[in-house]
């Protein structure tokens, strides 16, 4: 897969194209359904499958303070286009000079820089300037320039509309299920194993922490993990996403893992974190005591958990 970084990258070779455009935050089912009309398209034209998407999000340029909270960065999002047969990502920095970009320019940019032969948004999908342009806008530049301009249904669960905020509704709640509906898989968390302040180990429970780079994030707590992407994957594990308050951890949120009956050293290595079952909400303890005793009971209910989640199927039952 080609991730071209900016407009200022695109070259002759990229045009010709079956396109989709958004910002893909999460990749739930209502995305993979797009994903998966723009492969099949792609492969019936003999076009390459083409995502557009922007960075930062346009609700992170416009409100930084009030933006939502991401629900993955950029190389999670990258990573899950792999698994969707997309040939090209491109990557449109979002600033003042874009978001002053005319409807009629962005769709000169589709036309002649991109070459767009199909085009699949939403039928809610607006662009240019004060967001100007519209779905009927766009049909109408299609029957002018030879390109057709498809709506993708909205996708229901539990008949409600699959979207981002419902995903990240369910997960700032806590359930988990109702996000692994939306999602098709658990939620996932990924990064690089980094130093900390050995904080864990000296209480007895040595902690993997992972930077999650990203302002805020859509959920807290202490929960029950899988990691991937050490020998022996899937390892059980109790993770604590948050601030850290006990031992003023700060304001930047951060992901620390304890894995169950685990002793090596894995600093550096990339991981991936699935999310599997809230165990507490994060909280401030009067002491490092108390703390550790907490940790000891969030151990326990986790291998519970596991001793549960792992118990195989009869067939016929």
């Amino acid at each position: 897969m080609e991730l071209i970084r900016g407009l200022h990258n695109l070259r002759d070779r990229h045009r010709g194209c079956v396109l989709t455009i958004g910002n893909f935050d999460g990749v739930h089912l209502g995305h993979q359904s797009v994903l998966g009309r723009l492969a099949e398209k792609a492969a019936e034209l003999d076009l390459p499958a083409v995502v557009m998407i922007f960075e930062p999000q346009p609700q992170e340029f416009f409100a930084p303070s009030d933006a939502p909270a991401r629900l993955n960065r950029l190389r999670e999002k990258l990573m899950s286009f792999t698994r969707f047969a997309v040939d090209r990502v491109v990557c449109i920095h979002f600033d003042q000079r874009f978001s002053e970009m005319t409807a009629e320019q962005f769709i000169d940019l589709l036309v002649h820089k991109l070459g767009v032969r199909y085009l699949v948004v939403g039928d809610d999908f607006r662009f240019g300037h004060q967001r100007r342009g519209d779905f009927s806008m766009l049909q109408s530049a299609g029957r002018d320039h030879g390109f057709d301009v498809v709506n993708m249904h909205t996708c229901n669960i539990d008949q409600s509309r699959i979207s981002s905020t419902r995903l990240r509704d369910s997960l700032q709640q806590g359930d988990l299920q109702k996000a692994k509906k939306l999602l098709g898989r658990p939620y996932r968390i990924c990064g690089r194993i980094a130093h900390g302040d050995k904080r864990g180990r000296q209480l007895g429970f040595p902690t993997a922490n992972v930077h999650l780079h990203r302002i805020s994030v859509p959920l807290q707590g202490v929960f029950a993990v899988e990691v991937f992407g050490l020998e022996g994957e899937p390892l059980a594990g109790v993770a604590n996403i948050g601030t850290r308050p006990t031992v003023g951890g700060g304001c930047q949120p951060i992901l620390e893992i304890h894995l169950l009956d685990f002793s090596r050293e894995i600093y550096g290595r990339y991981v991936q974190v699935d999310i599997l079952c809230k165990i507490r909400q994060e909280q401030r303890f009067e002491s490092l005591d108390a703390l550790k005793a907490q940790i000891d009971c969030d151990v326990t209910t986790a291998k519970t958990f596991f001793s549960n989640h792992h118990q195989p199927v009869e067939l016929g039952a």
